[in-house]
């Protein structure tokens, strides 16, 4: 455990975006994956790397919430195999660096162990040693810029990360969140959201909504939008028994989906979504 932290202690910290030291990708690799003009895009809520495989698991394993275990790293090597192919990815309940992480920086660590150049952790609920709860995204493109939104609600602890890819004269606008439990929260939460990307041609959303897709479009500040989801209400939760959708992937009429799905990996309490765009002609990430 002490190696890790002193290995991710060399990386590179500071405000908005920070950069790993990361192995850059070859020549061809870079050709190629210009040439394809998509993008590969996942969100996946990780529990803060506890591994939940059934009900009985959140009393049992409910100390994992507060105190350390080595299966948490495991864990997260696990997650960083499964984030890997991906350009853009949203992590939800991850941890900043308390005790029940080994004092690991959980965002950081996926980008190092996944080579992802560029990432950001918001930390949305500070409890100081004891828990870090936060959000991450992570991108293989330098952004534009990056803005951390504190989201309205009675009680603090939700947030969004939005930032810009591409060309400021037409960027990709991308925005990961983590949305309340209560309806009437969860609609201001999105009718902030909605503000913010007001004007833009090319949106993501990303995240756990914590609610169906069909009430999204047809109950919340979504409905009338440009946006549509990538998946129709596909099951993530719980992860060993899916009824619920809570995890989603929003898109703009001006981003083309080709490849979309629910991903089989039952580590969380949720599961992952993944959704491969092609973007517009003349357009590049």
């Amino acid at each position: 455990m002490n190696a890790i932290r002193g290995l991710l202690a060399h990386h590179k910290t500071g405000r908005g975006f920070h950069q790993g030291q990361v192995v850059a990708a070859s020549v061809d690799d870079t050709v190629q994956d210009a040439a394809r003009n998509t993008v590969k895009l996942l969100s996946f809520n990780i529990q803060v790397g506890i591994n939940t495989q059934q009900y009985r698991h959140y009393l049992t394993r409910s100390w994992q919430h507060i105190l350390p275990t080595s299966a948490r790293v495991t864990n997260l090597d696990q997650i960083a195999r499964l984030i890997s192919p991906y350009d853009i990815v949203a992590i939800q309940e991850a941890d900043g660096g308390s005790l029940r992480s080994g004092f690991i920086n959980q965002i950081e660590y996926l980008a190092h162990r996944a080579r992802f150049p560029y990432w950001y952790q918001q930390l949305n609920r500070n409890l100081g040693r004891i828990a870090q709860h936060s959000n991450g995204l992570l991108t293989r493109q330098e952004p534009l810029d990056l803005e951390d939104h504190k989201l309205p609600g009675l009680l603090p602890g939700r947030g969004a990360i939005v930032t810009r890819l591409g060309s400021a004269e037409n960027p990709l606008l991308v925005v990961m969140m983590h949305l309340a439990l209560s309806q009437r929260t969860r609609n201001n939460q999105l009718a902030y959201i909605r503000d913010l990307i007001k004007g833009c041609e090319h949106v993501i959303l990303m995240g756990d909504m914590n609610t169906h897709a069909e009430q999204l479009m047809g109950h919340s500040p979504l409905k009338g939008s440009d946006l549509r989801p990538a998946l129709w209400d596909d099951n993530t939760f719980p992860s060993w028994r899916p009824r619920k959708s809570l995890d989603h992937i929003f898109l703009s009429s001006s981003l083309f989906v080709r490849d979309y799905g629910v991903v089989d990996f039952a580590l969380s309490d949720h599961l992952p979504v993944s959704v491969e765009i092609e973007l517009p002609s003349g357009f590049k990430v």
